[in-house]
């Protein structure tokens, strides 16, 4: 009888948290929404007041391609445009680590304790990982990027001479962005499959749409062809390694399940 008991008690793995009233679950839901909000306004006007010096920064891929190009404004509120994306892209990326933080605050008590861990993994790993793609986009491709574009463009009979500035950051801005957030695939797609609710297999067979997927998403978050390009090859070369690491907590599973199956037999036949 005690070990029916034990047998029927639930799994505290398997346990989630206290369940509220649906209200009260509404009022979680507002204040988590003020404070995403909060922090996002709190960052644009850091950004805000930081213009000038981040668009220094934003004007070294520029420097460091090599492309002989003048940035001018053209209009009288060509600079206010500019600094209100700065403020808006910069203060995205200053306040997302509290936004993620707050959504995990919500979400995190309903999870189970299996999956509580995963996630608490995917938020170190995918922060990790959106802060390598934005400085891999910096340092290395959008000097090529521009530069490619700028010898695109000479290509087609244009001038390069001057660029129009609201552009150029425009540009800057959303490949970084664009890069940080495509480089989140590779925690997405693993901790699915850590989950269950994705298959190794299901990878694999998937791996060509994957691609089209990956080539149409960065086609659509990046300006040119060039970038594109660029883009495509580091975020597939995420998506093998993805399938390389499901590959091995399958092999995992597989020979966890073999030494039990082993074990259980071991068992029987001692018992006889």
């Amino acid at each position: 009888m005690a070990n029916e008991a034990e047998e029927s008690r639930p799994d505290p793995e398997d346990e989630g948290g206290p369940v509220k009233p649906f209200l009260e679950h509404l009022e979680d839901l507002r204040w988590v929404l003020i404070k995403c909000g909060t922090a996002l306004l709190v960052g644009m006007v850091a950004c805000l007041a930081g213009a000038p010096q981040i668009i220094t920064v934003l004007k070294w891929p520029l420097e460091n391609s090599g492309v002989e190009v003048t940035i001018n404004l053209f209009g009288p509120l060509g600079g206010v445009v500019i600094s209100m994306k700065v403020a808006l892209y910069g203060g995205i990326i200053l306040s997302l680590p509290f936004i993620l933080f707050f959504i995990a605050q919500y979400v995190m008590p309903a999870l189970k304790a299996k999956e509580k861990k995963y996630f608490a993994r995917a938020f170190i790993i995918g922060g990790g990982l959106f802060m390598a793609g934005v400085m891999l986009c910096y340092f290395v491709i959008l000097p090529i990027s521009l530069k490619g574009v700028a010898q695109y463009t000479k290509w087609l009979g244009f001038s390069i001479d001057i660029w129009r500035g609201e552009e150029v950051f425009q540009f800057v801005i959303l490949f970084m962005l664009g890069m940080g957030v495509s480089f989140e695939l590779p925690v997405v797609l693993l901790t699915l499959v850590r989950l269950g609710i994705l298959q190794h297999e299901w990878l694999v067979k998937g791996r060509r749409y994957f691609f089209v997927a990956n080539l149409v998403l960065c086609a659509f978050i990046t300006p040119d062809f060039i970038s594109t390009f660029f883009m495509v090859i580091p975020v597939q070369i995420l998506m093998e390694i993805c399938i390389l690491i499901s590959a091995y907590w399958e092999r995992q599973k597989r020979e966890a399940e073999a030494a039990l199956a082993h074990n259980s037999q071991v068992n029987v036949t001692s018992s006889d």
